[in-house]
């Protein structure tokens, strides 16, 4: 009766504030990205004035172009930002009719392969991908197709991987908090529940070390060249092998301390 209750009053504040909901079970890497979020929701305003300007100046005959890159620069760091915050507050929407009911360890497994298996792979691509990305608009010095635009538009993509690592961070805080409903977290659990993830994550740093190790070692090689260089093929299970490696370490180590306690 009392975790209802306890349930309905969390319900009733995330109306007002999401952040609020469930905070004195939040981690640290949870209090950062609502202190990110909380940031960001200033934004809003912002962008409201900002829609209004134009609208009048527009009436008026005054269409300043700046003012619309300005828009899109607001919405898209604000919306970006949100999407860690409703992890977090665990605040987005759920199209179900079950998960509500499920007891509390049930549903910590659905978010464990929810959070570590099939969303930490996709951020983490996505971060990989928007890394390069934004390193490509840097060195063109992207800037605004109109000629009184907001320019350095790489600015703001530069702020993409940024805000997909607050992501990341609140996807693996929500897990920590998920697999300490069932167990306490170690390294290697931690692995377990998020093992597409981690699989990425180590085959990403093998090919960029090895990528790296090839840059400064052979300044002849184009860098383009060099991902097509053959010992690149073996990066996956290279990657998959030091995870391993690191699944193993930690058990062994946690087994041990349990023995001596």
């Amino acid at each position: 009766m009392k975790e209802a209750n306890t349930d309905l009053i969390d319900q009733v504040v995330a109306i007002s504030d999401p952040s609020d909901r469930n905070r004195k079970n939040h981690l640290v890497g949870d209090r950062i990205v609502v202190a990110v979020g909380n940031t960001f929701a200033w934004l809003f305003p912002v962008l409201m004035v900002a829609i209004v300007s134009q609208i009048f100046l527009r009436k008026a005959g005054m269409n300043q172009a700046w003012l619309d890159d300005a828009q899109w620069w607001i919405y898209g760091s604000a919306l970006l930002t949100g999407f860690g915050y409703a992890i977090t507050t665990d605040s987005h929407v759920r199209v179900d009719i079950l998960h509500e009911h499920y007891s509390v360890k049930k549903k910590a497994k659905i978010e464990i392969f929810g959070l570590g298996w099939l969303l930490l792979p996709f951020l983490l691509i996505m971060i990989d991908i928007l890394t390069h990305y934004a390193y490509a608009s840097f060195v063109a010095r992207e800037g605004s197709d109109s000629a009184n635009g907001l320019h350095r538009l790489y600015l703001l993509k530069m702020l993409m991987p940024v805000l997909f690592g607050v992501a990341i961070l609140a996807a693996l805080t929500a897990l920590k908090r998920n697999v300490m409903a069932l167990t306490t977290p170690k390294c290697w659990n931690m692995i377990l529940a998020g093992f597409p993830a981690a699989w990425f994550a180590g085959e990403r740093l093998v090919h960029y070390l090895m990528w790296w190790s090839v840059r400064l070692t052979n300044s002849e090689i184009q860098p383009r060249r060099i991902s097509r260089e053959p010992m690149f093929d073996y990066t996956m299970w290279v990657g998959l092998g030091l995870v391993i490696l690191i699944f193993a370490i930690s058990l062994i180590m946690a087994r041990r301390n349990t023995a001596k306690a």
